[in-house]
């Protein structure tokens, strides 16, 4: 599967050379934030309470055509899952937190004036991981070893946007295809659970 998104990856980026080389291109670059509700999915986990967290960063679009682009980002984007546990008559909440540096390449066809259809491969880089509870018990931090987790996430993006001008309002979809677990000592926890993220998103064009 991984083979698959890198071969996506670089299709869509010959896309772009071979159309730079053939036709004058359109560019139009900015910056983009989105609200994110992530979990995890897999066979072992039950738990589907959605963990709030964000992206920031920027984007260029590059037009192949009257009705289709390229856009690339460049984003900081929070992941992971959050889990209610009860202890007799004590209650908490843990939040498994994942911070990644995130390159999605996404083809961006256009519905008329308004509209954007996209989707496309992603890769994350993970910089950070911890854990937070809090609860009837107090509330605690502490970082996960990097190691005990894939430094790499891939995976497919897709989703809708509407433009207002230069602004753009929208949703999108990322799926994870790469276990987080990078050890025996994760996936006894974790077992073979992926990044599932939902975004709503405003990117602002410069």
């Amino acid at each position: 599967m991984k083979k698959i998104i890198i071969t996506s990856i670089f299709s869509l980026l010959s896309l772009v050379a071979f159309t730079s080389q053939s036709q004058a291109q359109e560019f139009r670059s900015g910056i983009k934030g989105s609200f994110n509700l992530s979990n995890f999915y897999s066979n072992d986990i039950d738990d589907n309470n959605l963990r709030p967290g964000f992206s920031f960063g920027v984007f260029n679009e590059s037009q192949i055509g009257p009705t289709a682009a390229i856009q690339t980002e460049f984003l900081f984007s929070t992941k992971g899952n959050r889990s209610e546990y009860r202890s007799g008559p004590f209650n908490g909440e843990a939040k498994f937190n994942l911070n990644y540096l995130e390159l999605p390449v996404m083809l961006d066809l256009k519905a008329g004036s308004a509209l954007d259809i996209t989707f496309g491969p992603y890769v994350s880089y993970l910089v950070s991981a911890n854990v937070t509870t809090e609860g009837d018990f107090g509330s605690s931090y502490s970082e996960i070893d990097r190691d005990e987790l894939k430094a790499f996430d891939f995976g497919f993006s897709g989703g809708l946007g509407l433009n207002f001008g230069n602004t753009e309002l929208g949703a999108r979809y990322n799926l994870g295809l790469t276990e987080i677990a990078n050890s025996n000592n994760a996936r006894s926890v974790m077992g073979d659970a992926k990044n599932s993220v939902i975004q709503f998103y405003i990117a602002l064009g410069m």
